[in-house]
């Protein structure tokens, strides 16, 4: 099987290398020359979880056209990008290439299938987590559960062949027949943690250390609970709350994407993170302060930049 990843930061470079180290045919695509440079050069550097190790057989480009096809293309551009990077990705996409979507936020199963139709879509959420250190390096901080489903909830044999892929990369795979309930459980995860790590500096265990951060994580996910609850989405976790908060333990030493993204002056996906959450409370008449304040603060911080 050729399988590509569109979009190479962190998470992308985790899965694709991880697929990679298992001996299957992997294509790394991303638009930072000099990560992609780094990589063909000395491969992808891989610290942590596993053991430090470098990753020699895999491949990167910085455009989707030097790819020629694949059958599964696994998306982790940022929310904000994915209809663009779904659209340069069309030469890549085959009669029966499957398209994988592991991306945080809202918004993106709609934004792929607009594209490349929804019968080509799977959506999946992942538990584990991932920093990039520089140039071809990563530091796998966290792992948990791979969790994929069908976008019309069936478990069929398309299903059950990626998981198997995804398991042979080391991966723990979950199929689900329950997908928009594992995307919204996934959304509540990073609606407690992300933009917290990101207004705070701190890593994702630290939130819990302290009564005031927790006491915030806690609200921004009973807010979004209400939220899903609303719109009828029946949610695969049974205690949200809690189990933000252990995620935030088993990630304990990871620095979340936002929070990469606020360190090095990059764009965020608040958006379509705690902003999705605003803007289906408002549509649904359900109260969001918690949620309101934290999307105003990190957007305050995209917008000031250039200031610090």
């Amino acid at each position: 099987m050729k399988i590509a990843v569109l979009g190479s930061g962190a998470m992308g470079c985790l899965y694709g290398g991880k697929l990679a180290e298992a001996g299957l045919d992997v294509t790394l695509i991303d638009v930072w020359k000099e990560h992609v440079d780094a990589i063909n050069a000395h491969g992808l550097s891989v610290e942590g979880i596993g053991g430090d190790r470098v990753i020699k057989n895999i491949k990167a480009v910085t455009t989707p056209e030097e790819v020629k096809g694949c059958d599964l293309l696994i998306v982790f551009v940022k929310a904000t990008l994915t209809s663009q990077a779904m659209e340069s990705a069309r030469c890549i996409m085959g009669p029966h290439t499957s398209v994988l979507t592991l991306q945080n936020g809202l918004g993106n199963v709609e934004k792929i299938s607009a594209v490349v139709g929804k019968e080509k879509v799977i959506a999946g959420v992942t538990g584990h987590g991932s920093t990039l250190l520089g140039p071809g390096k990563i530091r796998h901080a966290g792992q948990g559960n791979t969790v994929i489903g069908e976008l019309n909830g069936k478990i069929d044999e398309r299903l059950e062949a990626v998981g198997s892929v995804l398991e042979k990369g080391g991966f723990s795979v979950t199929l689900s027949n329950n997908v928009m309930g594992l995307i919204w459980g996934k959304l509540i995860v990073n609606i407690g943690i992300n933009a917290l790590t990101a207004v705070t500096g701190l890593k994702n265990g630290r939130l819990v250390d302290f009564p005031e951060t927790e006491e915030l994580l806690c609200g921004a996910v009973e807010e979004a609970m209400a939220v899903a609850k609303a719109k009828g989405i029946s949610l695969e976790i049974g205690d949200p709350v809690e189990h933000t908060k252990k995620v935030a333990r088993l990630t304990a030493e990871n620095r979340s994407s936002m929070l990469q993204d606020v360190s090095n002056k990059r764009k965020t996906e608040i958006s379509v993170i705690n902003g999705a959450v605003v803007e289906e409370g408002v549509q649904y008449g359900v109260p969001t302060p918690i949620n309101k304040v934290l999307y105003n603060l990190v957007s305050v911080k995209e917008k000031t930049y250039n200031e610090v």
